[in-house]
């Protein structure tokens, strides 16, 4: 059973924020504030487990233990309604009149763009049923459980509330379970809560409202248990896991069309009604008013609508967002769906996930307390190479005191540095990966392992909160243990001072110092040592009262160095950075000043979304830049409240916790490398290198792309209108028409396909990304693109009918009138796109009239059809032409330069009245 999808405003928010509880669930939300003992009791279980009777029962009552799937929509009707469209409609007539007009090779090509449209968005459709599977394939297959008091092995799927499972290092976790009987636990749950180091497990309850990262007591179904093991009774099953509530979240986040899109079916729905209806009111005129043949009237009813439609459009859009899939594919952004290319370009607003995006996702020590000194360590991920600050003298106390941290991070510890390529990762625990490189830091390249084996072993537990080791010395024996600062201090008697003398502990100033730390978005950890015999047992009484304390170190997952000049692009050019993770606050904030976010007087919590309304929500998604401890519902909510604001969202994540949010934002960003299947799947773009500075680059290719677009609809509309109007003037005047419908149809296909391609491959502008983002209700046809209509339309209209009443008054030829006025309109289109091809500055400079070379091999193409039907026999009957004298040929292109200089005239009043920001 899904969370309610119907309803009032407040019940889908409180599904939302996760306070309505399925109905067939029988276990307590608070499971996790609950003791074990009254977890059972709830659940008529005991630590032995159900019987097969009682589990066979509920098993009947509560249903299988999977996420549910969406209902799906019969192939034939999933393929079919992709033709349900009005742009597609408006295409459909094009290819009848083509056909009509006896031109087969038009149609086909019309045709092969209305169907390869239908079959890419056919395609893509699929996509949100294959992260509905992804999903379901987290969810464990099998599961260790007692029954009838005995351990057996059963399909996971039959597990029900009240089950009580086994879980150790390396399983899945089959459900949502209490944990009631725990050793050294240690669960990875970052596909929910975006936490990218395992979380250590215990049977003490906690706070109600504990966010989902904090629930210690729990261990959630579709997570992986690293280290340890533990018994568990089950409290929720499929659809009302955390894994099913995010399945069901998926299944019921409708997936955004993009505001081109949007746009291009309202544009598309007016103009096809604007066609027909003045289509009509035309051959009315002309037959009832003007008196004249109906055939004539209607075939230059035709020739307008050829004019008006433009045919080559889609196909052009298509060609110049898969060109964008190409160049971004190169920035390390891979674009899954064409549409959402051009939204990229529009994004006012970019959510961001903060650990392996803004960050390294790698541990670094960062600093160092010691003998009462604060040490700064460098160094860049688990690459044994860097320096501590200040640097001891040798003959310092201090250095000694270092030394003996040191033999402390490496022998206290579980993982190895390994180097491949000369490149450094770590086999085992992050941050034992970073205690040995800080070791080698200090120690240099010298086998501590080798010199002092181990001897015994107290593993980390989170009831003591540290780890221990003994380990052989030249002359005897050591223990060395590291852990939470807070539980080391309270094993020792005395720390090393700065002279090397053992002075009293004082935890008043280590709880100081930790703090600072901390408060630098630092994960802190103490080592410390006591002399030992080598046959010693290691617990936790054995070792109190008899440690001396080293010092602290700082462990901190360093920003990305090319993200913090990433957000600083993305900010100078109007675009919001909004980190949104499922770490501690106070790493969050300390991260967010780091990476150059404006600081926030305090960092708002899952648990401070919990308590907002809709309208307090919005309020601090615009004005807040960082959100923590956040749960699927909170990212959702936050996606929706920025939105609700017409602002255009990109989204990014890696967890299964991201899945919804990444499909209802307008452009879902996941993470290739650590991102999840069920997130890949939900997102149009995925980052082959998790790297914030790839969306940044990926958001320039797309305002470069959507710039494209721009220029390619300011061509063909005002180029369309202008050939529309010299067939609606000779209507309505009645006139002879300039130029024939065949010529008007040759005129679409030649530029459309050429001329406009040529616009597909324009480099980005000079001053693109100075512009702010366009909102989402920035209207396709605004008020700069109108006028260009206009001017277009009456310079097009003007030129045509000048050289064509100049031509036949002079020579009293039809055809070769025609034949200047068909020329001209080439020209004129050609010198248009020189004039669009620069919007934010002037066009007659010697960049713009230097040209690119898709442009000079769109002309040269141009230029051939063209030389071609006027100069070409068998041409020149298809499409009523005749040779064009020389004169002819220089008015022709006369024509053209008047128009352009005319149009840059015109632009250039226009910048210079504009206001200055």
């Amino acid at each position: 059973m899904h969370l309610p999808v119907a309803g009032s405003s407040e019940q889908i928010n409180q599904a939302l924020r996760g306070r309505v509880l399925p109905d067939q669930s029988i276990a307590m939300t608070a499971a996790h504030a609950e003791p074990a003992d009254a977890v059972l009791a709830r659940l008529s279980s005991a630590p032995e487990g159900l019987s097969q009777d009682e589990a066979e029962r509920r098993l009947a009552q509560y249903g299988p233990n999977s996420t549910p799937g969406a209902a799906r929509t019969p192939v034939i009707l999933r393929f079919l309604r992709h033709f349900h469209n009005a742009l597609i409609y408006v295409l459909i007539a094009a290819a009848a009149v083509t056909w009509w007009l006896g031109h087969p090779l038009d149609t086909a090509v019309i045709i092969f763009v209305v169907l390869a449209n239908a079959v890419i968005g056919f395609i893509q459709e699929g996509r949100a049923e294959a992260a509905m599977k992804a999903i379901q394939a987290l969810l464990s297959p099998h599961a260790a459980v007692f029954r009838n008091g005995e351990r057996i092995t059963i399909d996971a799927e039959d597990l029900v509330p009240g089950d009580v499972v086994f879980i150790e290092a390396g399983d899945r976790v089959p459900a949502d379970i209490r944990l009631i009987d725990v050793s050294n636990l240690q669960v990875q749950e970052a596909i929910l809560t975006g936490e990218s180091l395992p979380v250590d497990k215990s049977l003490e309850p906690v706070e109600s409202e504990a966010p989902l990262g904090d629930r210690s007591s729990m261990a959630f179904g579709g997570t992986i248990v690293t280290a340890g093991q533990a018994s568990g009774v089950v409290v929720e099953t499929g659809a009302n896991t955390q894994i099913g509530r995010i399945s069901g979240l998926l299944s019921q986040v409708d997936k955004l069309e993009t505001p081109l899109l949007v746009q291009i079916n309202a544009f598309a729905k007016w103009l096809t009604l604007l066609i027909l209806v003045f289509g009509a009111a035309l051959l009315a005129f002309g037959v009832f008013i003007r008196k004249a043949d109906f055939t004539e009237t209607f075939m230059s009813v035709v020739g307008l609508s050829v004019a008006a439609i433009p045919e080559g459009l889609p196909a052009v859009l298509t060609i110049t967002m898969a060109i964008g899939v190409r160049a971004m594919a190169d920035k390390n952004a891979i674009i899954r769906r064409l549409p959402a290319i051009e939204t990229l370009g529009a994004v006012s607003v970019i959510c961001t996930d903060k650990t392996g995006t803004l960050t390294r996702n790698e541990m670094v020590a960062a600093s160092v307390f010691a003998a009462d000194t604060i040490f700064e360590v460098s160094g860049e991920g688990y690459a044994p190479e860097g320096t501590v600050s200040p640097a001891p003298r040798e003959d310092d106390q201090t250095r000694a005191t270092l030394k003996d941290l040191a033999r402390a991070a490496a022998l206290c510890n579980d993982a190895a540095l390994v180097e491949t390529n000369g490149v450094w990762s770590v086999s085992g625990d992050p941050m034992e990966g970073a205690l040995l490189a800080l070791s080698r830091k200090i120690l240099g390249d010298v086998d501590i392992v080798g010199e002092s084996p181990r001897r015994a072993v107290l593993p980390f537990d989170a009831r003591h909160r540290f780890m221990a080791t003994l380990n052989e010395t030249g002359d005897g024996a050591r223990i060395y243990a590291k852990g939470a600062p807070e539980a080391i201090t309270t094993l020792c008697t005395d720390m090393a001072g700065p002279g090397g003398e053992r002075l009293p502990i004082n935890a008043e100033d280590i709880a100081r110092q930790t703090e600072a730390i901390a408060a630098k978005g630092q994960r802190v950890l103490a080592l410390a040592l006591a002399e030992a015999d080598t046959g010693e047992t290691l617990t936790p009484d054995t070792l109190s009262g008899r440690l001396t304390f080293l010092g602290l170190v700082g462990l901190v997952d360093p920003p990305r160095a090319e993200a913090i000049q990433s957000v600083a692009d993305c900010r100078a050019a109007g675009i919001q950075v909004k980190m949104i993770t499922g770490d501690h606050a106070g790493t969050a904030s300390a991260i967010a000043a780091q990476i150059g976010l404006p600081r926030p007087a305090h960092v708002l919590t899952g648990e401070d979304l919990d308590r907002m309304d809709d309208a307090a929500l919005t309020t601090a998604a615009l004005n807040t830049y960082v959100f923590a401890r956040t749960s699927p519902e909170d990212k959702l909510r936050l996606v929706n409240a920025l939105q609700s604001q017409n602002m255009i969202v990109a989204m990014t994540g890696d967890g299964v916790n991201d899945a919804p949010a990444l499909k209802r934002a307008d452009v879902g960003v996941a993470m290739g490398r650590t991102g999840s299947e069920a997130a890949k799947e939900a997102a149009p773009v995925i980052l082959a290198d998790d790297n914030f500075a790839s969306i940044a680059a990926a958001v320039t290719e797309g305002r470069r792309v959507y710039d494209n677009i721009q220029k390619l609809v300011h061509w063909t509309l005002p180029t369309g209108g202008g050939e529309a109007s010299v067939v609606i003037l000779a209507l309505l005047f009645g006139l002879t028409l300039p130029i024939t419908p065949i010529q008007i149809l040759w005129v679409n296909l030649i530029t459309e396909m050429t001329l406009g391609l040529a616009l597909a491959l324009e480099p980005l502008e000079r001053g693109t990304m100075e512009e702010p983002p366009r909102r989402r209700d920035a209207p396709l046809l605004d008020s700069s693109l109108l006028w260009d209509i206009a001017v277009a339309t009456v310079l097009f209209a003007a030129t045509v009918f000048a050289v064509f009443t100049y031509t036949l008054n002079e020579t009293g030829a039809l055809d070769l009138a025609r034949t200047v006025a068909f020329n001209t309109l080439v020209v004129l289109q050609v010198a248009y796109l020189f004039f669009v091809r620069f919007r934010h500055g002037a066009s007659t400079t010697l960049e713009g009239l230097r040209g690119t070379r898709a442009v000079w091999a769109g002309l040269a193409v141009v230029i051939a059809g063209q030389l071609t039907v006027t100069f070409w026999p068998p041409a020149q009957e298809v499409f009523a032409t005749t040779s064009l004298p020389p004169v002819y040929a220089g008015i022709v292109l006369g024509a053209g330069v008047v128009v352009y200089v005319l149009l840059e005239i015109e632009k250039q009043m226009r910048l210079a009245l504009r206001p200055r920001a």
